[in-house]
């Protein structure tokens, strides 16, 4: 790190008063540098209540999204993550594309040694979309927790 650079040096959100990003593709993901780079661990984050919009009818759409990633160079930005996942509230997508359109978006920002994402949506038309994607192979030298997201089972 040079000389007056933080670990926060050059973020845009952090600390910063900004509003709700209008769409997922307007909304700025950012990392900073992993202080643990050369260990390999995990880090979790959980959105249990995720909402966007179906795209036909423009009803709400429910998810408990679970994501684990093995970081390299780079760790996501916790405030602007939680901005970026909130700037799906008002986004029309069914919710493949919503849950692989996360997991895209943050490989591509922060080249990860691997990443996981359980998207657990909530039923639509009386049946429950859960959508999982992986980058690979789990691995072996990582302790991965399962994600601890019991299937629906509705009333009974």
């Amino acid at each position: 790190m040079a000389h007056g650079d933080t670990p926060t040096h050059g973020l845009t959100q952090l600390g910063q008063s900004v509003g709700l990003p209008a769409s997922p593709e307007e909304a700025v993901l950012e990392r900073v540098a992993n202080p643990q780079a050369g260990h390999r661990y995990n880090v979790r984050f959980t959105a249990p209540e995720f909402t966007s919009l179906c795209p036909m009818t423009g009803q709400p759409d429910f998810a408990h999204l679970v994501i684990d990633y093995v970081p390299g160079d780079w760790l996501v930005e916790s405030k602007s993550l939680k901005l970026y996942l909130t700037s799906f509230r008002n986004h029309g997508a069914f919710h493949e594309d919503c849950t692989i359109g996360i997991a895209r978006r943050l490989v591509d920002t922060l080249d990860p040694a691997w990443l996981r994402i359980g998207g657990y949506w909530y039923p639509r038309g009386g049946i429950p979309i859960d959508v999982f994607y992986q980058t690979g192979p789990m691995p072996a030298d990582v302790w991965i927790p399962d994600q601890g997201v019991p299937p629906y089972r509705g009333r009974g």
